[in-house]
C-alpha cells in the first residue's frame, strides 16, 4: 500500500518539419493501467487511474536526437514541450517517422523508472509526395462517444465501462482513411478529450487498424490549474498550427454534426483561404443539430461539402474529386 510507483514518460505522437521539432509528451507515475482488463470494477479502477494522475512536475528531462541533446523542464502538470526550429540534419524512416528518446535527468530521483529511464517518441514529418493533409475529429467522428445524448451520460458510460478493444470504429472510416492517407498523405487526430485518454485512444486506434498519425488532445484542466489557461480554444488552436506548419499543403477536414466542428470548419476556411480541400461531416442522431447543420452548408458554394450517414458516400465523393483513385 506504501509503495510508490515507478516513474514513467510518455511521448505523444506529434508532427514537426526537418527545420522544426515538436515534441510533446508527459512525466507520470506509472499505474500500471491494463488496457485489456475486463469487469465493471476493474474498468472503473483504471478509469480513476487514468483521471487521477500523479504528475512528475518542473523535473529536468533530456531529449536526445541523432546525438543531439535538448534539456527541458516539465511544467506544473508534467507535460514537456520542446517547439523550436532546428538546425539537426532530420532522418525519418520510411513512413516519415522521426525517433527520438527522452529520459529523466535529475540525479535526486531515487525512485525506480521504467524502461531502464529510455522512452521514445516519434514525430512526423510528412512526405514532399504529399498531395494532401487531413485533419479529423475523434469523438462520434470514427468512434461512437454518444456526445450528443442527453447530459453525455453515454460518452459516461462508454468511457468509464468499456475497454478499447469493445469501442468499435463507426463502419468502414478506417477503410475510408486508409485510402486518403495512400501511404503518404498525413492523417492529424484532433478532438477534445484530455490527455488522460491518449494510451485508451491510440489503442483503440491501433487495434482498429486506422493510419498512424499525431493525436492531439488537451490539458483536462480544474479549478486549481496552474498552467496557463490557452488563448484559443483547443481544436482551433491546433487546427491553426496544423495549417501554419505545413503552409503548401491542402487539406481535408472530417468531423460530425454534433458538437461545433461545422462551424470551426468554416471559420478555418475565411482564415485559411485556398487551402481547405473538402469537408467531411458525419451525420448524428438528433434532428435539431441536423436541420441546423443542413442550414448552414444549403447554399454554401466555397469548396466541397459533404454530409454523410455512411463511409461508402465519402469514399465515392472522394473518388470523384480526386481524392483518392
Amino acid at each position: 500500500m506504501l509503495k510508490k510507483d515507478p516513474l514513467q514518460i510518455i511521448p505523444f505522437l506529434t508532427y514537426g518539419t526537418k527545420d522544426h521539432l515538436y515534441l510533446r509528451g508527459r512525466a507520470l507515475e506509472d499505474e500500471d493501467i491494463d488496457l485489456s482488463k475486463k469487469g465493471w470494477f476493474n474498468l472503473l479502477v483504471n478509469s480513476w487511474k487514468r483521471f487521477e494522475t500523479d504528475e512528475i512536475r518542473n523535473t529536468v528531462i533530456q531529449i536526445n536526437i541523432h546525438n543531439t541533446n535538448f534539456e527541458l523542464k516539465t511544467d506544473a502538470e508534467g507535460y514537456y514541450l520542446k517547439d523550436t526550429s532546428s538546425e539537426i540534419d532530420i532522418n525519418t524512416d520510411s513512413e516519415g517517422w522521426l525517433d527520438y528518446t527522452v529520459s529523466y535527468n535529475d540525479e535526486t530521483i531515487t525512485r525506480q523508472i521504467q524502461l531502464n529511464n529510455l522512452f521514445t517518441g516519434k514525430m512526423l514529418v510528412p512526405s514532399d509526395s504529399a498531395q494532401f493533409g487531413v485533419i479529423s475529429d475523434i469523438d462520434d467522428t470514427i468512434l461512437h462517444t454518444g456526445v450528443t445524448s442527453r447530459l453525455k451520460w453515454k460518452v459516461i458510460v462508454n468511457t468509464l465501462f468499456k475497454t478499447p478493444l469493445k469501442r468499435k470504429a463507426l463502419e468502414g472510416t478506417a477503410e475510408f482513411y486508409k485510402l486518403l492517407h495512400n501511404t503518404v498523405n498525413p492523417i492529424f487526430y484532433v478532438s477534445n478529450s484530455p490527455w488522460n485518454l491518449y494510451r485508451y485512444l491510440a489503442f483503440f486506434l491501433k487495434s482498429n487498424a486506422f493510419p498512424k498519425g499525431p493525436i492531439l488532445l488537451r490539458d483536462f484542466r480544474t479549478p486549481f490549474d496552474k498552467t496557463p489557461k490557452p488563448e484559443l480554444a483547443h481544436k482551433y488552436h491546433e487546427v491553426y498550427n496544423i495549417l501554419n506548419t505545413y503552409p503548401n499543403l491542402k487539406f481535408i477536414l472530417i468531423g460530425d454534426c454534433g458538437e461545433k466542428d461545422a462551424y470551426i470548419y468554416l471559420d478555418v476556411v475565411k482564415k485559411f483561404p485556398n487551402r481547405i480541400a473538402a469537408i467531411y461531416l458525419r451525420s448524428v442522431d438528433h434532428k435539431k443539430r441536423m436541420k441546423r447543420i443542413q442550414n448552414l452548408f444549403k447554399d454554401y458554394k466555397e469548396l466541397p461539402v459533404l454530409i454523410v450517414d455512411d463511409s461508402k458516400q465519402a469514399i465515392e465523393h472522394a473518388k470523384k474529386h480526386n481524392f483518392i483513385s
